[in-house]
């Protein structure tokens, strides 16, 4: 087999025939799969990257003074504020009711940094039972279908190493009671050196490839799905579906299409919303939505400069507080749009240090970082939206996200902060629990979403009075 020459020509023409430079050692198979990686590459889009991101010297931090606070709609601190967001939580009752809704669930990440081996989202973080993210995200959606009378589909954006342990993994469980379950699969980009722009081979058949960013998933919903069948947005339209929820994988605590938050983007017509934390910290690793001349935008912690992480209001709080959490709400004609291409996201890069096979076949394991890869960011979409709405959320009872092995962010500060929520549910039913010295709950405490998705429904099951003095899991 020899490659094309019109592929040859093209790859000699953006200085890439660099990426067949070992042909002849490979039998047809590798070079098949070789072929199909060059062949799917654009490299026009990736030379206008490297200019732009690799040789270029452009800033992704806005100039400091243009920086400002965003408007956000705050937690209700009166009676009224808390009758008036139940009010609007009746709009977003009314949109589950009619079968509007559909959730996005980001999970290409693996266990690695937990030391766990798979898909993040089958790590086994029930306090009591060791129901996997998987499960609790999914039973969350399968009690929301039931109490709103509709199903709620339910898509998980996977990637290309871990789509069939997925796969199988919610087969293997009966896809947790899920009426309607569609996995699809994030892109890659390729990673290019550092110095020359050159994309780099991770084997002598295959090109060094990492996922596109979160910001991928529009692409990856637009994507023809299997022997060229209708891509999920096409399947979302097909449904009657009229908006998204969106989040990751890693946060069990997310209120799944939170009625409330619903409510309050479909008031206000927006395309885009986030759910934010108040940020308390200058160097807390979130990034924060802010205005940039006026316009809303996320700057990544990464990116925010310590005059600007460190700004505080009179009264000591920070000036630019509004972490974003990746849980959004998008209106699916705005992310048809975004697809189109007549507007897109940006690409950002990441210095990394990254494996590749040099010029005489052998495997390079690099000390320091030596490849650029190209990201897209998903709240890179808030300033291209027309409208849209900011919505604090509380981080107790609605952010502790899953990513070290020990630590913050860990399994025991998770499950510890989910026994936390479900002892304030049994208590607000009126149950007791047997707590320690410091307040703390000393014994693991679940309850199934399928038992009750919140305190209000926990109290039809439960009888006041009922004392919990051990670990203990409610399911049907």
């Amino acid at each position: 087999m020899q490659p094309d020459s019109a592929l040859l020509a093209r790859l000699a023409r953006h200085r890439q025939d660099h990426l067949l430079r070992f042909w002849n050692d490979l039998d047809e198979p590798a070079q098949a799969q070789l072929l199909a990686q060059v062949s799917a590459m654009d490299f026009e889009r990736i030379d206008n990257l490297v200019a732009k991101l690799v040789r270029g010297s452009e800033s992704s931090v806005p100039p400091i003074e243009s920086v400002g606070p965003v408007e956000v709609f705050g937690l209700p601190q009166t009676d009224a504020e808390r009758s008036a967001r139940r009010l609007v939580a009746e709009i977003g009752h009314d949109a589950l009711s009619r079968g509007e809704v559909a959730v996005v669930l980001v999970a290409g990440g693996s266990g690695t940094r937990l030391g766990f081996e798979g898909p993040k989202g089958t790590y086994p973080i029930g306090p009591v039972s060791g129901a996997s993210l998987f499960q609790i995200h999914a039973e969350k959606i399968v009690a929301l279908g039931r109490r709103f009378g509709r199903p709620i589909p339910l898509y998980v954006m996977t990637s290309p190493e871990n789509n069939d342990i997925t796969q199988q993994f919610f087969d293997d469980n009966n896809r947790f009671g899920l009426s309607h379950l569609r996995l699809f699969v994030q892109g890659n980009m390729p990673a290019v050196d550092s110095e020359t722009g050159r994309v780099l081979l991770a084997t002598n058949d295959g090109l060094a490839l990492s996922p596109d960013g979160h910001g991928g998933t529009i692409a990856a919903l637009n994507a023809k799905g299997p022997d060229g069948g209708p891509s999920c947005f096409d399947e979302m339209a097909s449904l009657g579906i009229k908006t998204l929820f969106y989040f990751q994988v890693d946060n069990p605590l997310v209120k799944i299409a939170d009625p409330a938050f619903l409510g309050l983007h479909l008031q206000a017509k927006a395309e885009m919303s986030f759910k934010v934390i108040e940020k308390v910290r200058p160097d807390e690793k979130v990034g924060v939505v802010v205005t940039v001349d006026g316009m809303p935008q996320v700057i990544e912690y990464s990116d925010l400069p310590a005059e600007l992480a460190e700004r505080r209001e009179p009264d000591g709080r920070l000036q630019l507080w509004a972490g974003s959490i990746a849980i959004h709400l998008f209106e699916l004609a705005f992310l048809q749009r975004l697809a189109s291409g007549e507007i897109s996201l940006p690409f950002h890069r990441a210095l990394k240090k990254v494996p590749y096979v040099n010029e005489a076949g052998e495997l390079v394991q690099p000390s320091a970082p030596n490849a650029v890869k190209f990201e897209q960011f998903i709240f890179d979409a808030l300033p291209l939206a027309a409208r849209y709405t900011l919505v604090e959320t509380d981080r107790k009872v609605e952010f502790e996200p899953l990513k070290n092995a020990t630590g913050p962010d860990s399994p025991a500060t998770v499950r510890a902060r989910m026994s936390e929520n479900f002892a304030e549910w049994l208590e607000t039913a009126g149950a007791t629990v047997a707590r320690a010295s410091d307040g703390s709950v000393p014994f693991g405490l679940e309850i199934s979403p399928l038992f009750a998705l919140d305190a209000n429904e926990l109290k039809t099951k439960i009888a006041p009075g009922t004392h919990i003095e051990k670990s203990i899991y409610l399911r049907p």
